[in-house]
């Protein structure tokens, strides 16, 4: 079955929805087609060993129930079973009790299946279908669609649930998509990941397999099957968790029915309810590869609390030591949280490969959450690889999205390093739009970005064809598709340029007025006191040292004659000698007011000093720049920034260091603008073009 026929399919289950028209909306539709398309495929897997299970439940019928539920399980040859005489056919021998016989078909199945209905919570529609008098009906198609392996595939199979989830949540104005990421871009994280590996083809090798969102398990579908691919004997063990509900069933349904261990699929959340923290002999779960699509730009607000605490009670020794990203996108969270469960290099070590949105690349000044997370990152060489894909390739958004590539074993020759790859123009044009999704990577595309990533060289090109943004023609040239940087080349420090305080003063009427709105000043006639007689002799007391200041401000003017003075310490002098003659001694918070209230900006004044003879920086024309982390500060200062304004300095106390890793600036390609001549001809060809349709209309 290929894409476009499961597609079908799905279109075709989805069509059974105009069944439900009239008591269901349509964004309740979902309630209905999901739980049923699993319990069908579930018929249909168990349809060729039925007889033998009915046979078994009667023979074993007295037996314990573990030993029960395992005898039952090899009649199914599989890990879960149904004792119930009814499948989907034989529902419909009786119309008239079909609700009560589905609710008993269903609690015939074993208890793992069980589960997975009660999350959908079908019981409730059950009874709903058939108050409206369209149960039988909707069963009646169900059963007449072929799901058994033979048709589908367990692969297929994960593609028709991923889409039937898809439409669903258009239906319902959800993010469409949210669990789903499209089968090529897991293909090609599957590759770069795995490709480097040299122990796949051991014989019986086991290696374990973790997505922490892992929706429907398209990823872990994925990743297994590359691994037996390249080695039939090998051993993948699954696991996830995801927070929703419908998923998580799904994706335990699958995991179900591929004969892996159902119960390393976990329901919850990842961060505040970890389903893979301790193993039973209390030594932390590490896996050998992670894989993730978490969602773009989702707050955390609701675990905000739980990580923090996390956060400032275990550092590094927890998941969050680094930092924690700003509160609407937690996408760095979940790969901290996959960081966290790496295997130590001693025992192997761990890959890791996640799909992110451009934000975690550069968001997040130096010193901010984002820029610590990729700090301790970088600084503790885990990042291998980063791989732009193209755009318009998810379903729910046309978004640039990246591939990070992570592992605490690098190559040697990797080491320090990080390769960064452009493959943007690495796609084709689908027959037909699926929402936002216009594009797609060919495997021969695939095959090709995983030799770029393996050959590790720094420059490598491909020949690209694109659009000329002139003619609109197809253009072919060679383009940088890999670059290979240091790590430290992603790293840089934010200093801040201080430049010094001159100010000149005056005592003049204008700028004594200003006294009146400095806050030091006003909120001396200001009382907190809640007896009103206490209170009103504070601000009586205030409004008499207000008036005392305006008189020695008065004297001031008249002892200096509005002079304008270019030296605050001498002007300070004399503001002294005018509060001494009313016996008025300033304090500290009153001096600043009344010397900012009579003071302005002067270029040529001198220099304004603090008591150790240290120039005062004027925060007005405080300035930051960015130096890259090898750079020198004071050459830096020197060469760039002297020039411009010779008696700047940096304060060193307030530098902070940040790291951001730009892509797309550093496989900018620049267009150069076109001739004058050129642009000059094609404008003349326009208005010769203007001129003779114009003759046509008037002629």
């Amino acid at each position: 079955m290929n894409a476009q026929t499961h597609g079908e399919l799905a279109n075709f289950i989805w069509d059974i929805c105009n069944l439900l028209r009239g008591p269901y909306k349509r964004n309740e539709y979902r309630k209905v087609i999901l739980p049923l398309t699993v319990l069908r495929r579930f018929d249909c897997v168990l349809a060729d060993t039925k007889d033998d299970v009915l046979a078994a439940e009667r023979v074993h019928a007295k037996q314990s129930e573990n030993v029960r539920h395992q005898l039952l399980a090899a009649a199914a040859q599989r890990s879960f079973y149904n004792t119930s005489p009814f499948d989907f056919k034989r529902l419909l021998d009786d119309p008239d009790q079909i609700a009560a016989n589905l609710n008993a078909y269903i609690a015939a199945y074993s208890p793992n299946v069980r589960d997975i209905m009660a999350s959908f919570d079908f019981g409730t529609q059950i009874a709903r279908l058939n108050d409206r008098q369209r149960l039988f009906q909707v069963v009646q198609r169900f059963s007449n669609l072929d799901l058994s392996p033979q048709r589908v595939d367990n692969m297929q199979m994960g593609y028709v649930f991923e889409e039937l989830i898809r439409i669903g949540a258009e239906q319902s104005n959800e993010e469409a998509g949210e669990h789903f990421t499209p089968r090529e871009v897991i293909r090609l994280m599957v590759s770069l990941l795995l490709s480097p590996e040299p122990d796949l083809g051991r014989s019986h090798v086991v290696k374990t397999i973790y997505d922490p969102a892992c929706g429907t398990g398209g990823m872990l579908t994925v990743a297994e099957r590359f691994l037996r691919d390249h080695n039939a004997d090998a051993k993948p063990h699954l696991f996830g968790q995801d927070i929703n509900d419908e998923s998580w069933a799904v994706c335990r349904a699958d995991m179900l029915i591929k004969g892996e261990d159902a119960d390393n699929i976990k329901l919850g959340d990842s961060f505040t309810d970890d389903g893979y923290q301790r193993q039973s002999d209390d030594s932390p779960w590490t896996f050998d590869y992670m894989l993730a699509n978490p969602p773009f730009g989702v707050e955390w607000k609701q675990q905000e609390q739980a990580l923090k605490a996390e956060r400032d009670t275990l550092g590094f020794k927890g998941r969050f030591g680094a930092g924690l990203p700003r509160i609407n996108d937690g996408s760095l969270l979940f790969l901290q949280h996959m960081l966290s469960k790496m295997q130590p290099v001693a025992d192997g070590g761990s890959r890791i490969a996640i799909v992110f949105n451009g934000s975690p690349l550069f968001t997040g000044d130096a010193g901010s959450g984002e820029s610590e997370i990729r700090h301790w990152i970088i600084e503790n060489d885990w990042l291998e690889t980063i791989v732009a894909l193209p755009d318009q390739l998810f379903y729910n958004t046309g978004i640039s999205t990246y591939i990070w590539i992570l592992t605490n074993r690098k190559e040697e020759h990797r080491q320090g390093k990080v390769q960064l790859i452009d493959a943007r123009e690495f796609h084709v044009k689908m027959r037909r739009s699926l929402n936002n999704k216009r594009n797609e990577i060919s495997e021969d595309q695939i095959a090709d970005l995983t030799r770029i990533h393996g050959s590790f060289t720094d420059g490598e090109t491909r020949d690209i064809t694109d659009e000329d943004p002139v003619t609109h023609q197809p253009r072919t040239r060679p383009r940088v598709v890999s670059k290979v940087f240091d790590n430290d080349e992603f790293g840089y420090r934010k200093i801040t340029v201080e430049r010094p305080l001159r100010l000149n003063f005056a005592a003049t009427p204008e700028r004594i007025d200003r006294i009146e709105d400095e806050r030091a000043f006003v909120n001396l006639a200001k009382s907190r006191k809640r007896s009103e007689a206490e209170h009103d002799a504070e601000v009586a007391e205030g409004q008499a040292r207000q008036q005392s200041i305006r008189d020695a401000l008065a004297t001031l003017a008249e002892t200096t004659g509005g002079d304008v003075f270019g030296d605050r310490d001498e002007f300070t002098v004399r503001l002294r000698a005018a509060a001494t003659a009313h016996d008025l001694r300033l304090t500290a918070a009153e001096r600043k007011a009344v010397l900012a209230a009579l003071s302005e900006r002067d270029p040529d004044a001198a220099v304004c000093q603090d008591s150790k003879g240290n120039d005062e920086p004027d925060t007005s024309l405080r300035d930051t720049e960015t130096v890259p982390l090898g750079a020198d500060i004071d050459s830096y200062l020197e060469r760039e920034v002297h020039p411009h304004v010779p008696d700047a300095w940096v304060d060193h106390d307030k530098t902070k260091i940040g790291y951001e890793i730009p892509l797309n600036r550093h496989f900018y390609v620049y267009e150069p603008p076109r001739p004058l001549h050129e642009i000059e001809a094609d404008l003349k060809t326009l208005e010769t073009e203007i001129a003779q349709l114009l003759s046509e209309v008037t002629s």
